[in-house]
């Protein structure tokens, strides 16, 4: 996938590789951008300001483009396309979607969801759902990765297996 969408850009929008990423309802691009250029003793704030500019104004001056590539691969795979770009270790999202999903939790559940809801780290249910599988996400990022390898390949295995009629 990251070869299509890496097809279909301008290659004086990319710094780098594409970075793709995608679920059962959306396909996630990353786009390498340069940096904006600092000067050395910019302070930290000032480099900031550049990279938030940076990024916005790329935002702008592609829409259009994004907005076409995005419409066909929507076409194609069936599922929504959201936007970002990246300068080294920075990543700003332009588009993001929000998907509901269904989960039956017991009380136990319920109640650490609650406790999140009551202590104000969280605005409801939904919201302390998300934040925990957030935090998962950020402590446990080696083993999901070890999850996904060994997922793509019981995939690989599976497409290599007999055909059944």
């Amino acid at each position: 996938m990251r070869g299509w969408f890496t097809g279909r850009m301008p290659s004086e929008w990319l710094d780098g590789a594409l970075e793709v990423k995608l679920d059962r309802e959306e396909i996630t691009v990353i786009v390498p951008i340069t940096p904006a250029p600092v000067v050395a003793e910019a302070s930290a704030s000032e480099q900031s300001a550049a990279w938030d500019g940076r990024s916005r104004r790329f935002r702008e001056d592609t829409r259009e483009q994004r907005i076409e590539i995005a419409h066909e691969a929507e076409h194609t795979f069936g599922r929504k396309v959201s936007w970002g770009v990246r300068a080294g270790e920075r990543i700003v999202m332009f588009t993001t979607f929000s998907v509901p999903v269904m989960t039956r939790l017991r009380q136990p559940e319920r109640m650490v969801l609650d406790t999140l809801v009551d202590a104000g780290v969280a605005r409801s249910r939904s919201d302390a759902l998300a934040w925990c599988v957030r935090l998962v996400g950020e402590h446990e990022d080696s083993w999901l990765a070890d999850l996904r390898t060994a997922l793509e390949h019981v995939e690989q295995v599976r497409a290599e297996g007999p055909r059944s009629a």
